[in-house]
């Protein structure tokens, strides 16, 4: 298959053959033609003009110059109105599902990204929140997309009249690590955009070994970069979070017996595990004594729990023996998709929540634990769906909400769990699909 680039040089990538460890440390000063990626076997990375990263590190990718065509419209983009019609009809397609779009993806972000280096007039906020709120972090393929335009803007060989370079390093730092590290850590050699880099490091964990090039610009001398190291071994990133409050009220949801994570996510409906919120339907599909699914094998209790949430609280799960199988992290997502909170900037995936069982499976509670939930072993007897319940995590009460009559008391699990769920979770902070 030939390809042609209008001002880029292309590096071929086999689908699936780089490790994201691999991905994360490529520069991405770079992003990706919207042919390419609609070949389902490969993806064409196009580096910006003036990239100079060498990739002898990365063994996966092997490297293959295109020559420049100058004036050609070979993206195969569409127009912006095409393209926001395409998208709002997937968006009126969801709808009918009830769940909420799909991110963008690599083909959706190499289209958005050409359209806002010169957006048409009334589309322009449109196509920034795309890009803003509906693109994912980490090391996705589109995330590559996103992070190479944006660091195109940055460095000033890309144009966006909506993205100033100091804009554009500000978005960056809300991609929570991966393709945005190399960015940002090449901004830091810049008086004007360094302090903006800086802080958008200081609260970005993912690095991998990008840590080493921060380490080495803090030796030379570098002011910002030795801002951020100083800032990590302080832990600002982690104290600058709220605390995890005194009082947490929340209404219940109880499941009664045991649930199984093949209840919350059953492996007949295994395909959609990667889709969060498609999935999230089938949670307690099957009637079962209190839990009334809209579409009975189908789908849950939707309209139960948002009936629920009317009383103006989050939802907590709660269960006599919850957890127990090994799907445990899809399972999780499932419960923290309709009992969580958004992560800003991050599309169709959530953190936090509260999950309480008389007992909780261990990897169930581990895995609810590192997705920054607070999950908590107590005596349910006394609960029931519907109750209101005002729980006091560090005082280990539990109480009525309207009466204040104390219905329990618990232990936490470790010392250390309020600090998790500060920190977004034990382990990685986005609750990856799977």
């Amino acid at each position: 298959m030939q390809t042609h680039t209008t001002t880029f040089a292309m590096l071929r990538v086999r689908a699936g053959a780089a490790t994201s460890a691999a991905l994360a440390r490529a520069r991405p000063n770079s992003f990706l033609s919207a042919s390419a990626v609609s070949n389902a076997r490969s993806l064409q990375i196009v580096p910006c003009a003036a990239q100079t990263a060498t990739f002898s590190s990365m063994p996966a990718l092997k490297k293959q110059w295109s020559r420049s065509i100058q004036g050609r419209n070979i993206y195969g983009i569409r127009n912006a109105s095409s393209f926001k019609t395409a998208y709002e009809e997937h968006v009126s397609e969801r709808t009918k599902q009830g769940v909420v779009p799909k991110p963008i993806d690599a083909k959706q972000c190499a289209e958005l990204v050409k359209l806002l280096e010169n957006p048409p007039k009334g589309e322009e906020e449109y196509l920034l929140d795309l890009l803003t709120n509906r693109v994912p972090a980490g090391v996705d393929e589109a995330a590559y997309v996103k992070a190479g335009f944006l660091a195109a803007v940055a460095k000033g060989t890309a144009k966006c009249p909506l993205i100033t370079p100091t804009r554009a390093v500000k978005l960056l730092g809300t991609m929570q690590g991966g393709y945005n590290v190399a960015p940002l850590i090449d901004a830091l050699d810049s008086p004007v955009l360094g302090p903006v880099a800086a802080k958008a490091l200081k609260d970005t964990l993912l690095v991998f070994d990008a840590f080493y090039d921060l380490e080495s610009k803090a030796k030379a001398g570098n002011k910002f970069a030795a801002e951020v190291m100083k800032s990590w071994a302080e832990a600002e990133w982690f104290l600058s979070r709220p605390e995890v409050p005194k009082k947490i009220s929340t209404t219940i949801f109880f499941v009664k017996g045991e649930t199984n994570t093949d209840d919350l996510s059953p492996a007949q409906d295994a395909w959609s595990r990667p889709d969060i919120p498609l999935h999230g339907l089938a949670m307690l599909k099957l009637a079962r004594d209190g839990i009334n699914p809209d579409v009975e094998g189908q789908v849950g209790p939707i309209k139960q729990m948002e009936d629920l949430k009317k009383k103006g609280f989050p939802l907590a799960y709660v269960g006599d023996v919850v957890g127990t199988g090994s799907s445990r992290k899809s399972a999780t997502n499932s419960i923290l998709w309709f009992m969580g909170d958004d992560i800003p900037y991050v599309p169709n995936k959530r953190t936090g929540g509260v999950c309480i069982g008389a007992k909780i499976a261990p990897i169930f509670f581990n895995t609810m634990e590192d997705s920054g939930a607070l999950p908590i072993e107590m005596d349910v007897s006394r609960f029931k769906t519907g109750d209101v319940i005002d729980i006091y995590p560090y005082e280990g009460v539990v109480k009525d909400h309207a009466s204040g009559t104390e219905l329990c008391t618990f232990s936490l699990k470790t010392d250390v769990l309020l600090d998790e769920v500060r920190a977004g979770g034990g382990g990685p902070p986005l609750p990856l699909p799977g």
